[in-house]
């Protein structure tokens, strides 16, 4: 059973998300853009709300008028019934199911005790497992692995964590499967509750002594008696620990932080794979790991994405909130990336498809052209601003055009000059750049204040300028060659009281408006660039 789609409303930053779910989930960002707020959206629809919490940490900026909507898609949902614990809520699930195997599942701050299923898009008037609670054992198993969370909490052995209910459940399936442990329980049974069993009649006698004693002080007593309970599979974990010998044989609480996370991930792992190996494989995971190459070297990153791969190649699911090019970087037919940005305190999530990969790659190591992934061809442009339009463009008219990868210099000649040397020092195979003369670079007509920088510019990149690899705008800015549609077009005193926000969203919803034909004809110039670097291009 997993997670198709997720619709989020009015959870702290996250306005209004919707979007849908593979085998593996990668969500990418800058810190404080709202990654978090998703995994714990989604952990509060599983858990509601910790004890004690007060529910308004929820709503966006405290907002109580506004209803937080938590809405999942599940399929799979036979095998999930089929799997549960108990007989009687089975039952009722598989039956209210009918045969449909998927179904929405809410959660709202509306009735937050409560969660409300609907299957084939009717409403169910009512949770057929009784209570909220009971309705888990239908559902995936939710484990969430923070970055706040430290080895000892996660993986230590007790009846609620995550390493711990895992063992337990080996242990009962094994133990179940066993003759020789059914062969004690029947013994066990026998010695402890059997009438005629000495044991049974000793504590009888002695629950009696008990009550003439106590009778003395409560006269209103009448029996004591005493039994002993079946061992407790948690019970036995207490006693459970975890050595590791990399060389020196210690307490995993004792090795470094980098070793303390994988092994909580073999954990899970090795988990998995017991589970697969059985023909009731049982109850599916949903891991949700924050930061899952935290401490690991991106050689270990790279390993870790295969085991991870692994694991939601079949029942579980996996769902990671990164800042690994690593992670994003290498491709697999079963993971979707998500790009997570937060505009005016709003969090947006925006699909990764092949055309954004390497500009979110770019951005994951720091912005340095010597890291980039092979282009056919390197466009340098003024900002974010035509960096925003012309990736818009090229995806909706020209995807079938030479990859070129465009780096802004951030509206400074001295940074196009870095970039410029950091393409030469990157691609320089015998002592020749292969981008040398194919790289064009794309400038604003310069202001009286910054024809100085620019000239100097221009006489360092002669040869380049000769070659007709640098192009000026006609105008100082971006936002006064657009088409003068809508609102779309600024004058140059306009621009001069923008702020770069301002310049991005515009650029952005030209972007996604402007059609080919404006794009071609009455923004030649870009358009001209972007010729000259596709036929450049190798």
């Amino acid at each position: 059973m997993k997670i198709s789609k997720v619709i989020i409303k009015n959870f702290r930053s996250i306005e209004e998300a919707e979007f849908d779910c593979n085998d593996f989930n990668i969500f990418v960002g800058q810190n404080n853009a709202g990654k978090t707020n998703f995994f714990e959206a989604i952990e509060w629809f599983f858990n509601g709300l910790p004890k004690g919490k007060p529910i308004q940490v929820l709503h966006p900026k405290g907002d109580t008028s506004k209803q937080i909507s938590v809405k999942i898609e599940f399929t799979g949902a036979i095998h999930g019934a089929e799997n549960m614990r108990n007989e009687t809520n089975k039952t009722k699930m598989l039956g209210v199911l009918n045969g449909s195997d998927s179904l929405l599942v809410e959660r709202t701050s509306l009735e937050p005790a409560k969660r409300k299923l609907t299957i084939n898009g009717e409403p169910l008037a009512k949770n057929p497992a009784g209570f909220d609670k009971a309705f888990n054992d239908f559902l995936p198993k939710f484990e969430y692995i923070n970055t706040k969370q430290y080895f000892d909490e996660v993986a230590k052995y007790s009846a609620k964590t995550p390493v711990g209910i895992m063992l337990s459940s080996v242990l009962e399936e094994i133990l179940q499967d066993n003759p020789q442990y059914r062969a004690f329980r029947d013994k066990f049974d026998e010695l402890f509750d059997d009438d005629d069993s000495a044991v049974k009649l000793e504590f009888d006698r002695l629950g009696g002594s008990v009550k003439t004693h106590l009778a003395k002080q409560f006269a209103e007593c009448t029996k004591v008696s005493f039994e002993v309970a079946r061992p407790e599979f948690n019970d036995l974990l207490k006693n459970f620990q975890t050595r590791v010998d990399d060389g020196v044989e210690t307490y995993a609480s004792e090795k470094g932080d980098g070793m303390q996370r994988a092994l909580m991930l073999a954990i899970i792992q090795a988990y998995a794979e017991y589970r697969k190996g059985r023909e009731d494989a049982g109850k599916s995971f949903l891991f949700f790991i924050d930061e899952a190459e935290l401490h690991l070297h991106p050689t270990a990153q790279r390993k870790l994405k295969e085991v991870l791969l692994t694991l939601g190649a079949d029942l579980d699911q996996i769902f990671i909130n990164t800042h690994s090019s690593v992670f994003v970087a290498d491709e697999h037919p079963s993971q979707v990336i998500y790009k997570v940005e937060k505009e005016d305190s709003i969090t947006k999530f925006k699909a990764v498809d092949a055309i954004d990969k390497p500009y979110v790659v770019f951005e994951l190591l720091g912005g340095s052209p010597s890291d980039l992934l092979l282009p056919r061809n390197f466009l340098i442009v003024e900002g974010p601003s035509e960096v925003e339009l012309l990736t818009r463009v090229i995806r909706r008219f020209y995807s079938d055009k030479p990859s070129i990868q465009i780096i802004s210099a951030e509206g400074d000649t001295h940074q196009a000059k870095r970039s410029i040397n950091a393409i030469r020092k990157s691609f320089e195979p015998l002592q020749t750049s292969i981008f040398e003369e194919k790289m064009i670079v794309l400038c604003d007509a310069p202001t009286e204040k910054a024809q100085g920088g620019f000239d100097d510019f221009m006489k360092e990149f002669k040869v380049f300028n000769n070659r007709g690899q640098i192009k000026v705008l006609e105008h100082g800015s971006l936002e006064e060659c657009y088409p003068n549609h809508l609102d779309w077009q600024r004058t140059e005193a306009e621009v001069s009281n923008m702020s770069g926000k301002k310049k991005t969203q515009l650029s952005k919803r030209v972007g996604d408006e402007i059609t080919k034909e404006q794009f071609e004809n009455e923004m030649k110039s870009l358009f001209e660039v972007l010729v000259t670097t596709w036929e450049l291009a190798f």
